[in-house]
């Protein structure tokens, strides 16, 4: 998320990122302005054999990204600073929500996969 000055809107700013051994993550790339309050979905959906960790990053300006969310297995919840993502592997998503973003939300959001067997990252 990225905040206009004095707008009132955030921006969100998404990466696609690639994939690993046949496993991915899909991302819509770009960027989403929101107004202050809004209630924001980021969409995961990720292609995997089997059930790999799934995370989801941050990176503030200027800074290397940092592990925001984490979940190991089905129907896990990832919550942090007010957002949430619940590991489906029905539907192979790994959404990430919050009711009311600010301005303080303003940074790049990535989602990522680990295969669990052969501990190799994907995203």
């Amino acid at each position: 998320l990225q905040m206009s000055p004095s707008s009132g809107l955030v921006t969100i700013i998404l990466f696609l990122l690639g994939q690993t051994r046949g496993d991915s993550v899909t991302q819509l790339g770009g960027l989403v302005i929101l107004p202050e309050k809004a209630d924001v979905t980021i969409n995961c959906n990720f292609s995997a054999t089997g059930y790999p960790i799934l995370f989801w990053y941050v990176q503030c300006s200027r800074e290397s990204p940092q592990i925001f969310l984490k979940a190991t297995k089905d129907k896990e919840k990832g919550i942090s600073k007010e957002f949430e993502a619940t590991y489906c592997g029905k539907s192979k998503s790994f959404h990430l929500k919050k009711a009311s973003v600010q301005e303080s939300d303003s940074v790049v959001y990535y989602c990522a996969l680990s295969d669990t067997e052969k501990g190799t990252a994907g995203g």
